[in-house]
């Protein structure tokens, strides 16, 4: 009995010593597999990177030649990008990347940041050629939930809340054909947005897309929803796939208050000495701010008109034409094709006005009538075929809204 005891401990000892070793020897090949793949990845770039701020007044060849870069190599890649993207038109602020050869010094490559989404490479292929093309950024994205409950106006409680103010902007943009955020914003108003968050190595560059958002506004609730088909278009809209862009925004200017609303009865004006009616909207605002087209459309008319000042007229369709009057000049002309949002002068207080405002008009079938009364239709909604990739999409967020 004793001797059997004996054999079945020392098989056990066996056992253990056998599967200690075989775990010492596979942890020791987990880690070779390990520092091998980290060599693979530690591998010193060839190259060493220069950044040329672009400063004021400062031309593509003056940052070529700061760089040591011969005049030929900084024509030829100049001339290759032609057709991508215009050299000569980069931006104050931004940088131009040039990377090196570290033995030979030897120009490789060439990256310009163009916008926000996309960058300019051009680079030295093997045969000698140079190659330009346009690439997207890669940003590293973050998905962010905010919500704030509104105080005094949807800007500062964002800011309140440490929020980007490209955030709270775009957010109000997602929303202004239906909310005036100059007039209409109440005490208690609430909001809740989910939107990316952009970082490039590590470290936070801007906000992306608003993904979804909600907005409570005198107690009516808004919601909108990005989607982009399968034609590349995006926009939002709400949850029975309309679009939030109306075919007219609310408001042509960003203003300080309405110095004076639409009345079909007889206004008296006293610096003038008479009585006129006024079917139009006055938007206050300091001189030289800019006068945007409400919606798509043709400049008819671009000069002065009496009372009017400086006016532009601008036909959108056989139905609606919007008039901006007093301008203090123009940014467009007459037979001009505008889109929505564009500037087509800055506001002034010119012909019969009594200070700095945009004296706003809408005709509809010839007749003048109250801009902010008028129910606008939307523009493109969801098509039918892609309505379920779109309800996809509110099933995702619509609970966390």
């Amino acid at each position: 009995m004793k001797i059997k005891l004996k054999i079945i401990i020392l098989v056990l000892i066996i056992l253990l010593c056998g599967g200690f070793l075989y775990f010492l020897n596979y942890q020791k090949n987990i880690n070779q597999e390990k520092n091998s793949i980290l060599e693979e990845k530690i591998v010193e770039s060839p190259y060493y990177e220069t950044s040329l701020k672009i400063e004021p007044e400062c031309t593509y060849g003056e940052l070529m030649t700061q760089a040591e870069i011969c005049n030929a190599t900084s024509t030829i890649i100049f001339e290759t990008a032609q057709d991508i993207y215009d050299l000569s038109k980069i931006r104050i602020g931004r940088e131009i990347k040039l990377f090196k050869d570290k033995q030979t010094n030897e120009l490789k490559q060439l990256i310009y940041r163009i916008d926000t989404e996309e960058e300019l490479y051009v680079t030295l292929q093997e045969d000698g050629t140079w190659q330009a093309e346009r690439k997207p950024i890669e940003y590293e994205v973050k998905i962010k939930t905010s919500q704030g409950t509104i105080e005094s106006s949807l800007y500062e409680t964002g800011l309140e809340q440490n929020l980007d103010e490209v955030a709270i902007i775009e957010l109000a943009e997602v929303f202004q054909w239906t909310i005036d955020f100059a007039m209409n914003i109440r005490t208690g108003d609430y909001f809740k947005f989910i939107y990316e968050e952009r970082y490039l190595n590590g470290e936070y560059i801007m906000p992306g897309n608003i993904l979804a958002a909600k907005f409570i506004n005198d107690g009516k609730e808004y919601s909108a929803y990005y989607f982009e088909n399968s034609a590349g278009e995006y926009g939002y809209f709400n949850e029975q796939g309309e679009s939030m862009q109306k075919i007219f925004l609310k408001a042509p200017v960003a203003y300080k208050y309405i110095s004076s609303g639409f009345t079909t009865g007889l206004r008296y004006v006293e610096a003038f000495n008479v009585a006129t009616k006024h079917r139009a909207i006055d938007y206050a605002a300091p001189i030289g701010t800019p006068i945007k087209a409400v919606g798509d459309g043709t400049v008819v008319y671009a000069g002065w008109n009496g009372a009017y000042g400086n006016f532009i007229s601008i036909r959108h369709n056989e139905v609606y034409t919007t008039n901006y009057a007093h301008l203090s000049r123009y940014a467009v002309k007459y037979g001009q094709k505008v889109s929505q949002g564009q500037t087509i002068g800055y506001v002034g207080s010119t012909g019969f006005s009594t200070g700095p405002h945009v004296h706003y008009e809408m005709v509809k079938y010839g007749t003048k009538i109250n801009p902010q009364t008028e129910d606008f239709p939307s523009t493109d909604g969801i098509k039918e075929e892609e309505m379920e990739s779109f309800q996809r999409i509110v099933e995702k967020y619509q609970e966390k809204l």
